[in-house]
């Protein structure tokens, strides 16, 4: 016993130096991002300490700016969970631009054949519309991966595409409203989706509406899926080891479509949000999968990474990042930088959580090696001490 509880402790300081270190890789990150976002700006004739100011106030320093932050994180969070669960069984999604637009574009389809369904059965039908919407497309690049044994990476990209060809084509003859063609102007929009539909608000005439209570609902049930559910285990299992978990009899392939599917699900629901939740309430395209999405596609993973690829953490983390996105506005317009700036900032911060999560899994690996290295010599010691006091009572 007196060996073991030393071992014990010196587990326990050993994991917790290591969590501290860990969690400390995302400060570290933003931190190092806004150090050389200062020097850019001083560079460039501006007061950093004045720009940044303004950064934090614009996006958290009215009830209004929290709103904003709100409402930007929400798609931010859902396809960050996306993420979270596609990396615990080993693959990589990067189509969250994709299956938004998919999710999008099921439940404004769906929406726009409910005109005479009441609300408290066509926005549910709605939001599932674009849950499934979503899972198609995650599905999709799954089963390429599984049974054909298709980079996902390149097929997720590639739906992206197919995505927004889709939507171009769709907003622009079948979807349009016909008002557009009517005025000849044919903007690429589809008519006013059933207010049934609309997502409730908080406060009538306000811009706050239940998606983002919707978006942490979804994180939660995420997170009882993957740590608390027989399907989750199975699913980790096989990120863990594949071939561990072939051995035991799991379905590595069903496992891998599962995890793409359910991935692409919850960027499915985040493209339904930013429809059924629009000030317009319509969707609208520019052509581009960005001028809908805002870069939440892309911007979701490193969401999902800062948060420790978890689904509760990316809850905090999807809501900095998202104040990240609207307070840079606020920074454009005080310290008079121009755009280009702004994008750099944010891409400084993506650049550094990507580099330094290689260092947090270093970090754990670590942990793990120590950890085993002290059960061994705790299992010696325990083996040494008994043998003599055995021999001891054969001789007695």
């Amino acid at each position: 016993m007196s060996s073991r509880e030393p071992s014990e402790a010196a587990v326990r300081r050993s994991r917790l130096g290591t969590n501290l270190l860990s969690y400390s890789v995302p400060v570290l990150a933003v931190l190092g991002a806004f150090a050389i976002g200062a020097i850019m700006l001083a560079a460039l004739g501006a007061n950093p300490f004045t720009g940044f100011w303004a950064m934090a106030k614009g996006a958290f320093g009215s009830s209004g700016a929290l709103v904003e932050t709100a409402l930007k994180s929400t798609p931010l969070l859902l396809v960050g969970v996306g993420i979270t669960i596609a990396f615990r069984a080993n693959v990589i999604n990067i189509g969250g631009e994709g299956q938004m637009v998919a999710g999008a574009l099921a439940s404004t389809i769906t929406a726009l054949g409910m005109t005479d369904v009441p609300a408290w059965a066509a926005l549910p039908l709605a939001l599932a519309a674009g849950v499934a919407g979503g899972a198609v497309w995650g599905a999709i690049p799954g089963a390429l991966k599984a049974y054909f044994g298709v980079n996902e990476i390149l097929s997720t990209i590639m739906l992206n595409v197919v995505a927004v060809q889709a939507m171009n084509w769709l907003l622009r003859d079948p979807l349009i409203d016909p008002m557009e063609i009517e005025r000849g102007t044919r903007i690429p929009q589809t008519a006013r989706l059933p207010e049934s539909t609309d997502l409730p608000l908080f406060v009538e005439g306000g811009r706050l509406h239940i998606g983002p209570v919707i978006a942490v609902a979804a994180a939660v049930l995420v997170y009882l899926l993957l740590w608390r559910t027989t399907s989750g285990y199975r699913l980790r299992a096989v990120g863990l080891s594949a071939d561990a978990a072939r051995y035991a009899g799991m379905s590595v392939e069903r496992n891998v479509v599962w995890a793409l599917t359910l991935s692409g699900a919850m960027s499915g629901l985040a493209g339904a949000i930013l429809v059924l939740g629009s000030e317009g309430h319509r969707m609208v395209t520019d052509g581009s999968t960005i001028g809908f999405t805002g870069s939440a596609g892309f911007n979701g993973i490193v969401t999902a990474l800062f948060g420790g690829l978890h689904p509760l953490w990316t809850i905090p983390s999807s809501f900095l990042f998202g104040g990240l996105l609207v307070g840079a506005i606020a920074l454009q317009r005080a310290a008079q930088v121009p755009t280009a700036l702004v994008l750099a900032l944010n891409g400084l911060v993506v650049l550094f959580v990507v580099s330094l999560d290689r260092y947090r899994r270093q970090l754990k690996e670590r942990e793990e090696q120590s950890v085993s290295s002290i059960a061994t010599a705790v299992s010696e010691g325990d083996e040494s001490d008994s043998s003599p006091s055995g021999e001891d009572d054969d001789h007695g």
